[in-house]
């Protein structure tokens, strides 16, 4: 496995491995955990080689975010990555990705203005920033990202269609389902902030989120069965819901009831200091 931090040598190394077949990317912000080692290897089914992004991106970070707390730890993400068979680490410094005099900014208008873009100004601009910027330095011939964060995967996916990403830069996008611990919370590098009694409780998440959508294919209009859910995750110990609602899969419109298309539940909640998000299919 090969670790790069400069964009010269990455391009002689990506060039090499796209000789052999396809080359599928993961990006992530590492303190990696078995979610994102899943996308490796769905990655490895999918491609000759793959390459993982480790960049922990300031741009997405608003000013009263958790960027100082994030946590850094290369070596052992590079340790797990190796014993996965990956070929490439691009770990870029951050003055290797956005140069002194950096002006550009990338923005995905409608899809990413609700829910967490909402709640957090300007964070799916830097998301589609850093993405596009990966896309064009390692030039993969498709991109795994996991469910879990949905909203992040709707941005993505509309900014590929929306500026022509097809080969020879990136010929799929492809979403992972969400990888979970035994009592059904989401992996995310944000329950390691929990204590031991918020991560007991915030097993409620998943667990209602479930409930309400049993309801609503009972018949239960949206509304009710949305309010019945944030009420439960109080009752469980949870200090705010952010949002709870039934939207469009693709579009991400919010919807007073059920359609044709396929749609999905995502909830936003903070429980003590951290805030943990899911969404579900319908």
């Amino acid at each position: 496995m090969q670790i790069v931090r400069q964009l010269d040598p990455l391009r002689n190394v990506t060039d090499t491995l796209r000789r052999e077949g396809p080359l599928a990317l993961v990006p992530t912000m590492g303190a990696l955990h078995e979610g994102h080692l899943t996308l490796v290897r769905a990655a490895r089914k999918r491609a000759a080689h793959v390459a993982v992004s480790i960049f922990i991106n300031p741009r997405q970070f608003g000013p009263n975010e958790d960027l100082a707390r994030y946590p850094r730890r290369l070596e052992v993400d590079c340790a797990l990555l190796a014993a996965e068979g990956v070929s490439l680490v691009w770990a870029p410094e951050p003055e290797a990705m956005y140069p002194q005099g950096y002006a550009t900014t990338v923005s995905v208008t409608e899809v990413s203005e609700g829910l967490c873009g909402a709640a957090r100004p300007g964070h799916f601009d830097g998301v589609a920033t850093v993405v596009l910027k990966l896309f064009n330095q390692v030039r993969p011939d498709l991109a795994l990202f996991g469910e879990k964060d949905w909203q992040q995967l709707a941005v993505i996916r509309r900014m590929a269609r929306d500026l022509d990403l097809t080969r020879p830069h990136v010929a799929a996008i492809e979403g992972v389902e969400t990888v979970r611990e035994a009592d059904g919370l989401a992996l995310s590098s944000r329950n390691a902030y929990l204590s031991a009694e918020d991560r007991a409780n915030a097993a409620a998440l998943p667990r209602e989120m479930r409930r309400a959508l049993a309801a609503i294919r009972a018949g239960q209009p949206v509304a009710d069965a949305l309010g019945a859910l944030i009420g439960a995750l109080i009752a469980n110990g949870f200090v705010s819901v952010d949002y709870a609602q039934l939207c469009d899969a693709e579009t991400l419109v919010p919807l007073a009831q059920p359609g044709v298309a396929p749609a999905r539940l995502l909830v936003a909640a903070r429980i003590g200091a951290t805030r943990l998000i899911d969404n579900l299919p319908l």
